[in-house]
This record gives C-alpha cells, sequence and structure tokens, in this order.
C-alpha cells in the first residue's frame, strides 16, 4: 500500500452540499495547501437511536448517490485517490460507538442479526459506488465499538463487501480499541482513529505495533485531528471542548504526531480530520477553534509533512 497523504473531506454533507459549486472550489484548495493526495468521503447513515435496527442512507441528511459520484470523478480528475467510508450516526446525538443490542436475542427487544442487515446494505450500496468509481478504498465503517465484539458478523460483512468491491477494504476502529478488535485478518488494512494526547504519541504507539506484527497487516490512521481550543492537545477526542482559540497548540500536536509517527515505518499514511465543504473566509481562520485546517498554522505543519 502506498503512504497514505490524506484528509477527510466534507464528512457528513447533506443533500446539494456536493452539487455546490463551492465544495469543488474546497476541494481544489485542499490538494494545493496541503499536499494531500487522497480524500475520504464519508456518506452519512442515520438511525433513530442506538437501539434502533434499521439505517437510512437515503434522508436529505445524506449527499445524493448522484453528487457523491460526480464529487468522486471530479477529486480524480485532480490526481487524488478516493476512499468511502460510510459512516453511521444517531439522530438523538448519542456516539455511534455506544450501538448495542442483548448479545442474546429476546423476544420484543432490538436485535443485532437485524441491526446487521441493515448495516450491511448500507456498506454494500457504498462498496458497489466505490467499484464502479474506481476507489482505491473501501472502509467498512467508523469506531463501532460496542459492535465490534460480534466477530463472526464483521467477518460476513466484510466478505460481503469484497463481493461487489475488489480494492482495499479496511475498518476504522477508534482510539485506544486497536488491540481489541480480534477479526483484523478479514480486512486488507488496518486503521483506527488517532486522537492521541500530545505526551502520548509513543506509549499509544508502542501498543498499536504489537497489533501491526500480529496480523501482518497495512496500518494509518483513518482519522486523526486536534481542535484549535485551549488544551485540546491533552484531549483531542473531545469535540465539545470550550475554551479560547489556540491556533499554536493546534499546530504543536500535528508536529508531535508526525515526529512521533515518523520514526515507525508501519504507519503508512494519515486521513486528517478535517476539511469542510464550505469554507470560512481565511480572514476567519484566527477565530475558528474547531478541527478544521484551513488557514491555520496546523495546516502548514501538514503541508510541510505531506511534501516531503
Amino acid at each position: 500500500m502506498e503512504f497514505i497523504k490524506g484528509i477527510t473531506f466534507a464528512p457528513f454533507a447533506a443533500q446539494g452540499s456536493f452539487a455546490n459549486e463551492k465544495a469543488k472550489q474546497s476541494l481544489k484548495s485542499l490538494q494545493e495547501r496541503t499536499g494531500a493526495n487522497f480524500i475520504i468521503l464519508v456518506p452519512n447513515g442515520l438511525q433513530d437511536t442506538a437501539q434502533s435496527e434499521v439505517i437510512d442512507f437515503k434522508s436529505k441528511a445524506n449527499v445524493s448517490d448522484e453528487e457523491l459520484r460526480e464529487m468522486i470523478r471530479f477529486a480524480k480528475s485532480l490526481g487524488l485517490k478516493v476512499a468511502l467510508k460510510p459512516t453511521a450516526n444517531c439522530k438523538n446525538g448519542t456516539w455511534r460507538a455506544h450501538i448495542n443490542f442483548f448479545d442474546k436475542d429476546v423476544h420484543c427487544e432490538p436485535k443485532w442479526h437485524n441491526w446487521f442487515k441493515s448495516y450491511t446494505d448500507f456498506q454494500v450500496h457504498y462498496a458497489r459506488i466505490a467499484q464502479e468509481e474506481g476507489c482505491e478504498m473501501m472502509i467498512a465503517g467508523c469506531e463501532m465499538v460496542m459492535s465490534e465484539r460480534r466477530a463472526d458478523e464483521w467477518r460476513k460483512l466484510i466478505d460481503d463487501i469484497k463481493q461487489v468491491y475488489h480494492g482495499l477494504v479496511s475498518y476504522n476502529t477508534d482510539k485506544y480499541q486497536e488491540d481489541n478488535v480480534t477479526w483484523w485478518d478479514a480486512v486488507d488494512v488496518i486503521s483506527s482513529s488517532g486522537y492521541y494526547p500530545l505526551e502520548d504519541w509513543e506509549k499509544e504507539l508502542d501498543r498499536i505495533e504489537k497489533v501491526v506484527e500480529h496480523f501482518q497487516k497495512p496500518f494509518f490512521f483513518a482519522e486523526a485531528g486536534c481542535m484549535s481550543t485551549a488544551h485540546s492537545s491533552e484531549v483531542p477526542n473531545d469535540w465539545g471542548k470550550t475554551g479560547e482559540v489556540a491556533l499554536e497548540e493546534q499546530a504543536a500536536w500535528y508536529e508531535a504526531m508526525f515526529k512521533a509517527c515518523s520514526k515507525r515505518s508501519w504507519v503508512s499514511g494519515f486521513a486528517m480530520w478535517d476539511w469542510p465543504w464550505k469554507q470560512y473566509d481565511l480572514k476567519e481562520a484566527a477565530k475558528d477553534k474547531g478541527y478544521t485546517l484551513y488557514g491555520k498554522p496546523a495546516e502548514q505543519v501538514i503541508k510541510k509533512y505531506y511534501s516531503r
């Protein structure tokens, strides 16, 4: 697998977003300003709660298939490689990691097998698009922590994806979960969310390295990022963090991540979180506290490393 110099572009974009010319302008800006050669697109599947069995990926909260196909084609016209990562979310705001059901079926209660059927339909739908549009990777979801113990269902899902998609297949587990997934042998590429505190990178990489050595698979961080909010480098996964703007702290976090990972030959890339389809005015970058990279010192750090 070639080294991935990636950015997650416009995650969970709503219907009509990719049809807006500003989205294409933003993607061109991403490539020019970061040196990225790879993007991840994140179709949005919604279920009502963490105990709902049905995932809706045809709602207005998700880009249409036509928009998605057009964006993939546009990205490829720029020379970018593309991965699709269809991701399930809960309408009530519960984090997807908490989607969970009883391990034994109980009458009148929601069941794993019903959920996995809906989730498989969701994933295979986009696997077909990934195959037809020549995407370089299919990532079978993100941070589904409570479901990951269901190894048989995940193995069946990965096999179903591979029946229709013939490129690299990965799955994006959450931070700290890399050594809890038992079915990495079923995928082609191991990936995880690299939201580790600035001071902890070496320790966490030591832990992840044992997983990579055991399964002998390529590895990359399918997500990695830190907000430009004070003290976010201590808890980069906390998107609810409040505080003052801290642009240099965000940049320092990226420096620490790249420095640590550059010593590990088995880290085969990144897909930073994130780059919006609709950019704020560049003059507003100094006020933004989120994960967005546009116009911030962190963007320059990424460009430096991606240009090597």
